[in-house]
């Protein structure tokens, strides 16, 4: 789990994040590596911190966040 306060991601949360971003960038067409999915990926780390912890929910929060 996230510990909070020193952003250290065990594996699983590492997962849930890759997990989501990769739903993301496929439903957008964006390639993993461009631009655009490195600031989606900056977002989905900021929504999982803000406790978006699962997949299915970080994925529903990416795909409203406004910025990307």
């Amino acid at each position: 789990m996230f510990a909070t306060g020193n952003s250290v991601f065990s594996p699983e949360d590492v997962t849930v994040v890759r997990g989501a971003l990769d739903e993301w960038c496929q439903e957008k067409r964006v390639d993993i590596k461009s631009a655009e999915a490195q600031f989606a990926a900056t977002a989905a780390l900021g929504l999982f911190q803000s406790g978006y912890n699962t997949s299915e929910k970080l994925l529903e929060a990416l795909r409203e966040h406004r910025g990307i």
